[in-house]
């Protein structure tokens, strides 16, 4: 890894980095990734609440998204097993083949259930489309990793959240419209082909030259190896288990105060009207160009001061919402709190993920990258859905004001704990080969 900031010449010179072949490859498999999140969550709830379900057990829904969290646990499968005829392929283009196929006819297993007839079959269908889909994006992170080299870290990071922001909002408005005139059935079996961008890549682009295949794969050992071998790689490594501490801690203050801007602007009085332009139409351009100033950054001062500056610029937007909080109903204040969030969230997004990609090894990606991103989520996850102890009962025993500053607070421990890392020089001994290593020629 190198961790020298560049400042490319030219006018375009910003722009030329995400118009290379593998950052646009990181686009197309990021559009893939992001369409079952939309299948099994925003669609379903809305199909689930035409179809009169209770809001009880339409919330309930929200726990399958838990795949997501616990894909490390098979993540070793798509790394270690070699599928028979579509194999010779490659490991990463054949895998990409196969789960792209499996969420294909999970979302259309879950188009024909009958949601007013069997609850419990809808529930078992939108399970598999969350296990298909989070073994999607074992192969999908996997591949992105390999394709990029070092440089592109960051950019492609950037590259595939624009298409995953494209495949799930695409597919998630294309649904409403097909449905409106066509049927919930005919809509799920349209987005199906939301999965075709990243298998096609695949065959395209083929097997990614930095990959890593295991030498041997039949024997026992070499099973053993490709179920363990990654954390045991991982966790030898100086400065490992503060490496994952960051991973767990360093957005739980974003996450919890995320939870709870709904409820916020809904006590304030704003109208859905006013959610819809400043929430969503601001929030997702301040987004767009907070992924682009991303890549950017991470491309002129380099990955360590890159996610350093993300990581501040996360905790300050949780700031904002405590000032809206405290100024109450005003237009300009929830764009700018909403922009500056999605702004931070759109640079953190790029840099955090490129440090989280070069943290594996070549030989392990799936499985590492599995394990990272579900150790960066689940915490969050599980203290915000706490009906007890959590962001809901945060905001009625603090107030708004004083919750959002605590989240703020909150995301201090995440930012000293990198910055003391830096100076202890562990960020780069922590590094995988993923952030080291060059694509091999390939003549």
């Amino acid at each position: 890894m190198t961790d020298t900031p560049t400042a490319p010449a030219g006018f375009f010179a910003p722009i030329r980095p995400y118009l290379e072949p593998a950052a646009l490859a990181a686009l197309f498999l990021g559009m893939s990734s992001g369409f079952p999140y939309a299948m099994i969550g925003a669609t379903l709830t809305t199909r689930l609440a035409q179809d009169g379900i209770d809001k009880k057990s339409v919330t309930t829904f929200a726990l399958v998204f838990l795949a997501y969290n616990f894909k490390f646990l098979w993540a070793w499968v798509v790394e270690g097993v070699r599928l028979p005829l579509i194999g010779r392929l490659g490991q990463r283009v054949s895998w990409m083949l196969l789960a792209g196929a499996l969420v294909m006819a999970a979302v259309a297993n879950l188009a024909f259930v009958d949601t007013k007839a069997d609850i419990m079959a809808v529930a078992v269908a939108a399970i598999l489309v969350g296990v298909a889909g989070a073994t999607f994006d074992i192969v999908i992170d996997a591949y992105r990793i390999e394709l990029l080299e070092p440089r592109q870290l960051g950019i492609g990071a950037g590259m595939s959240q624009y298409g995953w922001r494209i495949g799930s909002a695409g597919a998630g408005a294309l649904a409403l419209i097909v449905a409106a005139r066509m049927g919930w059935e005919a809509a799920y079996i349209v987005c199906a082909a939301f999965a075709l961008p990243a298998m096609l890549t695949a065959l395209v682009m083929g097997e990614p030259v930095r990959h890593h295949e295991i030498a041997e794969r039949k024997s026992m050992a070499a099973l053993g190896k490709a179920v363990v071998g990654p954390f045991i790689e991982f966790f030898r490594r100086t400065g490992a288990w503060l490496v994952l501490l960051f991973i767990v801690i360093h957005k739980i203050g974003d996450t919890l105060a995320n939870l709870t801007l709904r409820l916020l602007f809904n006590d304030l009085g704003f109208s859905n009207d006013e959610i819809a332009i400043y929430d969503i139409g601001v929030g997702f351009w301040a987004l767009m160009v907070g992924i682009f100033v991303g890549g950017v950054i991470y491309a002129r001062l380099g990955l360590k001061r890159s996610v350093l500056v993300s990581l501040v610029l996360m905790g300050v937007s949780n700031f904002s919402f405590a000032l809206l909080a405290a100024a109450g109903h005003s237009n300009i204040g929830m764009a700018g709190a909403i922009g500056f969030e999605n702004f931070a969230s759109g640079v953190g997004g790029v840099c955090v993920v490129a440090y989280f990609s070069a943290l594996t090894d070549l030989r392990f990606t799936a499985a590492q990258y599995a394990l990272i991103s579900a150790a960066a989520s689940i915490l969050g996850r599980l203290l915000t859905g706490n009906p007890e102890y959590g962001a809901g009962w945060m905001v009625e025993v603090m107030g708004y004001v004083d919750f959002y500053l605590f989240t703020t607070v909150l995301a201090l421990p995440g930012i000293l704990l990198f910055w003391l890392m830096m100076r202890a020089g562990l960020i780069d001994q922590s590094i995988g080969t993923a952030g080291t290593e060059p694509a091999a020629d390939p003549r």
